[in-house]
C-alpha cells in the first residue's frame, strides 16, 4: 500500500472537506478532532542506527493512541531517503542529521546533481554524539597519529556528509589540506553505516567516524579486544575552528551518551531531526508536534534517545539551529508559549536562506541541461555552473 502524500491545503469549506476525504485528513480543525492519516511512514537510517531503534520504539505508541498505521522504514542510503521523502513521497517523515540536511540543501558532494527542495524541521530527534573509533588493540594513541601515514580510514559512500567529514573535516582538524591527507591516509569505501563502523573490529579499517549510541557500537564494544576512541580536545582552538569551517553543524562536546568506552570522550555532537517537506500539511505538523510533546512521558522510556525528544531539548535546540521549522510546529509552539518574536526573526532568515539555495541550485541544473551538460558532481563543468549560481550565498551554520 502506497502512503498518501501530506500536502498543504488552502481550500475552505466544501473543498477542504473534499481534500480531507481524498488525502485521509480532516479539514483544518482543532487538535481534538484531527483525523490522522491511514498510513504514516517514517524513514530512518539503517537498522544498526540509534535513529531506527528509537523511532521503532515510539512509533507503536503513536499508532495505539491515534489509530494510524505507523511504519518505520530503514533506509541507510542518505540520498535515497532524501528522494523518498521529497520526490517519491513514499515516506512522510525522515530522521536526518542537521549536517545531512545542510548537505542536501547546499548540494554538497553527491547532492549537487540532485534537484534541490525545501525541507522543514518537524521536531528534535536527538543530540547524537560522534567520534573516531579504533580497535582496542590499535597502536594509535592520538588523532595526530593519523598524519604518520598508512592509516586506513573508513569512507561512508552512503552519505555525502560522512564522506565530507573524513575527506575534508578530518584533515582540517589535523592541520593538513585534503590533498596531503589523501597521500598519508588510505580512504577505504564502506557501503553502509554498519560496515563503516564494524569494519574497525573486522580489520578492514583502522579508524571510523561513528556514533557511540548506535547498536552496532555495542556489538563492537563486546568484540574480542573491544574498542577505543580518539579525542578531539576542545582546547585545540585552532583545530576546532578549522573543523567548524568545514563542518559547521557540529558542536564540540564531552560525550555522555552511548557505549561505556565513549563516556567522557572529548569529541562532537550532531543533532538529528525529524524533517518533512515544505508542503507537508500544516494540521498534520501541528498535531504531530502536539503529540510528540504531550505524549513524551508515554514513550520516553522506550529507548535512551527517545528521552532526548522532550520539549525542553527541542526548545534548547531551537536556540542554535540554522534550519527552518515547519509552520504547523510554529503554530503549536506559539500556542503553548514556547515561540517568540525573536524566533520569528531567525526562522524567517532560515526560510529565506533555504529558498535562495534551492532557487540557485535548480537554476544551475537547468542551465547545465540547456548546455547539454549532464548534472554530475564529478564533472568540473557542471560544478563550475553550480558555483556560479551559488556564489555569495550564506551557508547554514549552527547559531552558537
Amino acid at each position: 500500500m502506497t502512503p498518501t502524500p501530506l500536502r498543504r491545503r488552502r481550500a475552505k469549506g466544501a473543498a477542504a472537506l473534499f481534500a480531507g476525504a481524498l488525502f485521509g485528513f480532516a479539514a483544518p480543525a482543532q487538535a481534538q478532532d484531527f483525523e490522522w492519516p491511514r498510513l504514516l511512514v517514517i524513514g530512518t537510517p539503517g537498522t544498526a542506527s540509534g535513529s531506527f531503534a528509537s523511532t521503532n520504539g515510539w512509533a507503536p505508541v503513536l499508532q495505539e493512541s491515534t489509530g494510524a498505521t505507523v511504519r518505520v522504514v530503514p533506509e541507510d542510503n542518505e540520498p535515497q531517503r532524501f528522494r523518498r521523502l521529497n520526490d517519491r513521497k513514499d515516506i512522510q517523515i525522515s530522521s536526518v542529521s542537521a549536517a545531512e540536511m545542510r548537505s542536501q540543501t547546499e548540494g554538497i558532494g553527491g547532492y549537487a546533481a540532485i534537484p534541490a527542495v525545501e525541507q522543514r524541521i518537524l521536531w528534535h530527534h536527538n543530540d547524537t554524539p560522534w567520534g573516531y573509533v579504533i580497535a582496542g588493540d590499535s597502536d594509535l594513541q592520538s588523532i595526530d597519529d593519523l598524519k604518520e601515514g598508512g592509516i586506513r580510514v573508513a569512507e561512508g559512500m552512503f552519505s555525502p556528509t560522512m564522506q565530507e567529514q573524513v575527506r575534508i573535516g578530518l584533515p582540517a582538524f589535523l592541520g593538513i589540506d585534503p590533498e596531503k591527507a589523501a597521500e598519508v591516509i588510505e580512504y577505504v569505501p564502506a557501503s553502509s553505516y554498519a560496515e563503516n563502523c564494524r569494519g574497525v573490529v573486522e580489520g578492514k579499517f583502522d579508524v571510523a567516524w561513528c556514533a557511540p549510541i548506535s547498536s552496532v557500537l555495542s556489538e563492537m564494544e563486546g568484540a574480542p579486544g573491544s574498542i577505543r576512541w580518539l579525542d578531539l580536545p576542545p582546547d585545540r582552538t585552532d583545530a576546532w575552528q578549522a573543523l567548524l569551517e568545514r563542518s559547521p553543524m557540529l558542536i564540540p562536546s564531552t560525550i555522555e551518551l552511548g557505549v561505556s568506552t565513549a563516556r567522557g570522550l572529548e569529541s562532537a555532537t550532531s543533532n538529528f531531526l525529524y524533517s518533512v517537506t515544505a508542503e507537508a500539511d500544516e494540521d498534520f505538523a501541528y498535531n504531530m508536534a502536539k503529540w510528540l510533546h504531550t505524549s513524551h512521558d508515554a514513550y520516553k522510556g522506550v529507548h535512551p534517545l527517545a528521552a532526548r525528544m522532550s520539549l525542553q531539548q527541542f526548545r534548547s535546540y531551537l536556540n542554535r539551529t540554522p534550519m527552518p521549522v515547519h509552520e504547523g510546529m510554529v503554530r503549536y509552539l506559539r500556542e503553548i508559549g514556547e515561540w517568540t518574536e525573536e524566533d520569528d526573526a531567525w526562522n524567517q532568515a532560515a526560510l529565506d536562506r533555504m529558498a535562495a539555495w534551492v532557487e540557485a541550485r535548480n537554476a544551475a541544473i537547468a542551465e547545465a541541461r540547456d548546455q547539454r551538460i549532464a548534472p554530475d558532481f564529478n564533472d568540473p563543468e557542471f560544478i563550475a555552473i553550480v558555483d556560479k549560481h551559488t556564489e555569495g550565498l550564506e551557508i547554514f551554520r549552527s547559531r552558537l
